[in-house]
Parts: structure tokens; C-alpha cells; sequence
């Protein structure tokens, strides 16, 4: 295995200065032919995120699943699904990533399991089963859930009543997601031993889902007033969940490497998410969600930039920074479809100072697939951005005729093979923007200081010892000056235009550009 990419002058960990690229293993690449993804397809296109300049790669759940959720129902923490393929599959991938330098996280559930695992098939056979503490039973009457908390999805009680037993149990979710009781000691050690099962066979860390919903009130009172309808996931923010977060992380500390943990904490407020970091004891990571639901804006980027810098820079917790995911729609469709726009805002998220998460097919300008009813499969209408890559030009686009959803538009000019065929300057930007974020210590690790700029720009300055980098954003879709006082090469610009010549003072409409003070041309 060769070390890990560290950028020149950085000593950081590599959960603070590399790049971590989303795969949602369905959607990625296809090896058997059945139109889904799986793990020898992620394993056959592992050149295209090596040349991509990918350092992590993060896989959404492969465990064994009834597939309520997309797998988000694990009926089996320390098996793959064989939709996906199995355990000597998952080693032949995770010694390829390795062999490439790269590392690989894994989607860890904690808050919940299938109604299909053998934990909950035992604890719902009988009041006296020996798990039954390990979820949440009620009593009540079968008419009236046991409180007022509202299921993510379904919109209607977080409650189901079981007959055999003549109790409610507590799902956040679907009702084929029971909670855990993480109060049970049993449960704990139960998912400290997951963790460790996959630690054991190498993998680097772990994305922590809604890991902010483990620690409950044991007397899971009502929501007051003000919240009534209101989703439990959004507002659940309890103290005992700290201490539990701190027996998590001694888990991973048990390992060498550097091994790290982001939590999904989905409070969307940077000052109630740096709690969650501990004091270096807790979550390495969490992320930061704010930006998924905001304007293209200049105003509303800075805010969110400073906001997020001041609620975790005293405590020397280390952002997030994303723009979209398995959840939520792609940013380019987010921002009216504008090409530009989603052009801009990858060089914004690579120069903002903290870990960027990127989306599998985020790098080729991807807008959500549109779906019709008859082909829709998630429960939460998520199916847009979940749509499959397009790999090659033909129909199939390096898939069988159908795959499980339709494509993205533009599927065939798209594809993940069109930037490395095209010759100068058609260069990828995704790739330009990895390659400059790596060869400067400024964008990797660096400080973050607004700058001045005229309105509708963003503006700032990354610095790390005598290595600087200014960044300037047009949210306006108007040419804006930007005269700088001293002398600078264009190094990114997300138009590509005027890339290692002398920067002219003037932004384009809809452009980013990463400028380079005195320096030397683009990166890449």
C-alpha cells in the first residue's frame, strides 16, 4: 500500500486535508449485468477517481439489507448484500483503493436497524426475550402512540404497534427501521464490536448516520408546543448522546492510521454542531448541511462561512463543506441548471477552509435525473440524485439497457470518460481543482480571511506560511472588476479562461477563479 496523499508542507491528518468523494454503490458502476451497481464495478473505475485526484473514498451501506431504504435498513452489520457482491469482493476493492493511495470509509447506522436483524426478530418475539431492552417498547393503547413525534418520511406517528407482543415500538423512520436503545449497555457493545469488525479489515473510518439520534430521554416526552409537527430528526439534540459519542471514539482510537469518524448531525446550525466534536474526544468530523438548503448568494456564502468558522474555530473543530449528496438534490439542478453556476461553486467548495465531500458525478456536472411515478423506488423521493453514471456514449452508457433508474440529462456528452478524451483547454475542471487544492498548503490547511469585493462576489484569502491563494466568486451573471493592487496568475478559473496567464482584473459572469499572487500558472 503507498502512503496516502498529504498535500506538500501539510502535516494534518488525512481527514483534514484530503478530498473525500460520496460513491452510492447502486448508482456507480455496474459488474454483473443486472443493472445495479456493485462493488467489482466500483473496483473497475477506481483509475477514474485515481486520475480524478479522489483521497477518500466514502461508500453508502453495502450490508446486508431487505432494502426498505436503500439499504439504510441493515439486517446484517458485518456482511455485504449480495446485490452488491461479498466480503472477498469488499477486500479485493479496499486493497485496490489502498494499493492507489487512497482510503475508503464506510455508512455506519447506529440509530437504527431492519425490522428483518435477528436483534429485533429476538427482541420482538417476546416481552422476555433477552433483547428486548435493546429497542424502544411501550405500553400504551393500541389507538394512541406512546407520544407526539413524528416519523421522517411517512409524515404520520414515530410509533408502531406490535399485536404479538401488545406494545409500540419506536421507529424515526420507516416502521422497517426500529431505533436501538442505546441506554441498553448490550447495544453498545453490540455496535462498538460492528465497528471494530470493519476496522479490523482495514477500513479508514466511517460516516456516522444521524448519529445525533442515539442518545435519547428515557421518557421520550412530547414535543412542546412550538414543535408539534415538526420532524424529530431536525430537533433532536440531547446531552447524553456526548458521552456516548466519547465510547465511540475510543473504539476507533483502539486502531492505528488515523482512523476517523464525520457524523450526519442534521441540526442545520454550525453553533449546534460543534458540541458534537467534543473536546477532540468525539466526532472527528460532522457535517455541515446549511449550505444544502441556501441561495446562490454571495451574501448568504459569506454568512455561512463566517458563521460556521466562528461556532468551531475556538474549540479547533475542522468544517465540512458539501454541496450534494444521496439526499438532497444536485446542486446544479439546486441553482436553475446553470452550467456556470455549478462550475463556480466546485472551485468555491475546494477553497473553502475544510474537508470537501464530493458526490459521485458532481466532477461531470450532473443535474438530477427526472424519474416518472412508475420507476420511482425511495420512499423519500430522493430518486433524481441517486440516478446511475454515465460512463461511455453508446445508449447504455456502460450499463445494461435499463438500469434501476433513468440517467441524468445530457447523459452521453457527460459521461465520466469525456474529460480525459478531450484535449486542452476542454481539461477537466474537476480534476484542476483537486490537483491545486493538493499542490497548496493555502487551500488545503490554510487560514480564511474575507476580502474586499465589490457586490454579488465572495472574496477571500487562504494562507499557510508564504504560500497564499486569493479566491474571488460572481454570484451575478454580470462581468464585475476585481483589481487587486498587486500582480497575480490565474491558476483555476471555472471558465477555464485566461488559466496561467496575468490576471486582467475583471470576473467573468459566473465565474470562480483561484488566483495566485505573483505565481506561478494553473494547476494540473
Amino acid at each position: 500500500m503507498t502512503g496516502p496523499r498529504v498535500p506538500p508542507g501539510t502535516e494534518s491528518p488525512w481527514w483534514r486535508s484530503g478530498v473525500v468523494y460520496q460513491v452510492y454503490p447502486r448508482s456507480f458502476a455496474d459488474s454483473s449485468g443486472d443493472g445495479v451497481g456493485d462493488l467489482e464495478g466500483i473496483r473497475s473505475r477506481l483509475d477514474h477517481l485515481s486520475w480524478l485526484g479522489v483521497d477518500v473514498l466514502w461508500l453508502s451501506p453495502i450490508y446486508r439489507s431487505p432494502m426498505a431504504d436503500a439499504g439504510y435498513d441493515i439486517a446484517d452489520h458485518c456482511d455485504i448484500d449480495p446485490l452488491f457482491g461479498d466480503l472477498a469482493a469488499f477486500d479485493r476493492l479496499l486493497a485496490d483503493v489502498h494499493d492507489r493511495g487512497m482510503r475508503l470509509m464506510l455508512d455506519w447506522v447506529p440509530n437504527h436497524t431492519s425490522d428483518q436483524h435477528p436483534w429485533f426478530r429476538d427482541s420482538r418475539a417476546s416481552r422476555s426475550s433477552p433483547r428486548r431492552n435493546w429497542y424502544l417498547w411501550r405500553d400504551g393503547d393500541p389507538r394512541t402512540p406512546p407520544n407526539n413525534w413524528l416519523a421522517q418520511f411517512t409524515g404520520g406517528p414515530a410509533w408502531t404497534w406490535d399485536e404479538r407482543t401488545a406494545q409500540w415500538y419506536l421507529h424515526l423512520f420507516l416502521p422497517e427501521q426500529p431505533d436501538l436503545d442505546w441506554a441498553e449497555p448490550a447495544v453498545r457493545e453490540a455496535m462498538h464490536e460492528v465497528l471494530r469488525f470493519w476496522l479490523r479489515r482495514g477500513v479508514d473510518g466511517f460516516r456516522a448516520d444521524v448519529v445525533h439520534l442515539i442518545g435519547k430521554d428515557p421518557d421520550l416526552p412530547d414535543h412542546p408546543p412550538e414543535l408539534v409537527g415538526t420532524n424529530v430528526v431536525h430537533t433532536h439534540d440531547l446531552p447524553v448522546t456526548h458521552e456516548l459519542l466519547r465510547g465511540i471514539r475510543a473504539v476507533l482510537d483502539e486502531f492505528p492510521g488515523d482512523r476517523a469518524m464525520v457524523g450526519e448531525v442534521n441540526l442545520r446550525s454550525p453553533a449546534l454542531i460543534a458540541p458534537y466534536y467534543g473536546a477532540g474526544d468525539e466526532l472527528h468530523l460532522a457535517f455541515n448541511f446549511v449550505p444544502l438548503s441556501g441561495p446562490w448568494d454571495a451574501g448568504f456564502w459569506r454568512s455561512v462561512v463566517e458563521e460556521t468558522l466562528a461556532a468551531l474555530g475556538p474549540g479547533g473543530a475542522w468544517p465540512t463543506w458539501v454541496l450534494s449528496n444521496h439526499d438532497n438534490p444536485r446542486h446544479r439542478t439546486r441553482y436553475g441548471g446553470s452550467e456556470a453556476r455549478a462550475r463556480a461553486a466546485a472551485v468555491l467548495l475546494l477553497t473553502l477552509p475544510g474537508t470537501p465531500f464530493l458526490y459521485a458525478g458532481e466532477e461531470l456536472g450532473l443535474e438530477d435525473a427526472v424519474v416518472p411515478p412508475d420507476r420511482q423506488v425511495d420512499p423519500g423521493g430522493r430518486d433524481g440524485c441517486r440516478a446511475p453514471l454515465p460512463w461511455t456514449a453508446d445508449a447504455g452508457h456502460g450499463w445494461p439497457p435499463e438500469p434501476w433508474l433513468p440517467f441524468p440529462p445530457d447523459a452521453a456528452p457527460r459521461r465520466a470518460a469525456a474529460p480525459r478524451e478531450a484535449p486542452p483547454p476542454g481539461r477537466h475542471l474537476g480534476r484542476r481543482r483537486l490537483a491545486a487544492r493538493r499542490g497548496s498548503p493555502a487551500l488545503a490547511t490554510g487560514t480564511w480571511a474575507a476580502a474586499p469585493a465589490p457586490d454579488g462576489v465572495l472574496a477571500y484569502t487562504r494562507q499557510a506560511g508564504d504560500d497564499r491563494r486569493i479566491v474571488a466568486v460572481n454570484f451575478t451573471e454580470a462581468p464585475v472588476g476585481l483589481p487587486l493592487g498587486e500582480p497575480a496568475t490565474v491558476g483555476i478559473s471555472s471558465s477555464a479562461r485566461g488559466e496561467g496567464g496575468a490576471w486582467t482584473g475583471s470576473l467573468g459572469p459566473g465565474e470562480a477563479v483561484v488566483l495566485v499572487p505573483g505565481g506561478a500558472g494553473a494547476t494540473g
